[in-house]
């Protein structure tokens, strides 16, 4: 898991004209939660930020206003839909050695039985609790010789040491669907040119 520094100032305006400003000048609005405080309105880079948040569960070091170094994780990133730009970014605030819930993407290797079968992600994210500076980019599963109607279930994906679901361990992951619906429709489709 990495770990980058991002530079950021305490803000007092708040509202749609101040964040406008606040983007015109290329930096991004944010809030830092923190468990029974209140929140901190933040300013961040924006360039920086947006380069950070390209690694999942990254962990932002605050340099606010250069008097604290806060360690936070992203909560919720608002983009805009049609550019894709930072509108808006939550962070809460973490300790060395908490454990905070977070989500890893679940990566497969290898191939499926023969046969033309399909793979679905029925989970393509894990909910797994960690510890905050140890955070797993994700989880690689083997699916290697699955045939139709197999299932990778939580509890059969291996996790790093330290980290724990934070799942029902019976949850279906990925599911191995029969490839028969496209057979099925390609006989639907002979019999009326037949008929």
């Amino acid at each position: 898991m990495s770990e980058v520094k991002i530079a950021a100032t305490t803000r007092t305006e708040f509202g749609k004209g101040a964040a406008r400003r606040i983007r015109r000048e290329n930096n991004v609005p944010g809030v830092v939660y923190e468990h029974g405080l209140e929140p901190l309105h933040v300013t961040l880079p924006g360039h920086e930020l947006l380069l950070a948040l390209r690694t999942p569960n990254v962990l932002i070091a605050l340099d606010i206003d250069g008097k604290e170094t806060q360690l936070a994780i992203p909560k919720a990133v608002q983009r805009d839909p049609l550019k894709g730009f930072l509108e808006h970014v939550d962070l809460l605030k973490v300790k060395r050695g908490e454990k905070v819930q977070v989500e890893i993407y679940v990566q497969t290797e290898g191939e499926l039985a023969p046969g033309g079968n399909l793979l679905e992600h029925v989970l393509p994210t894990l909910p797994v609790e960690a510890e905050a500076t140890h955070i797993p980019d994700g989880v690689t599963v083997s699916v290697e010789g699955l045939a139709a109607g197999a299932s990778v279930l939580a509890k059969d994906i291996p996790l790093p040491s330290g980290v724990t679901l934070a799942v029902e361990e019976d949850t279906v992951v990925l599911q191995v669907l029969a490839a028969q619906a496209e057979e099925a429709s390609e006989g639907e489709g002979e019999e009326a040119a037949e008929a």
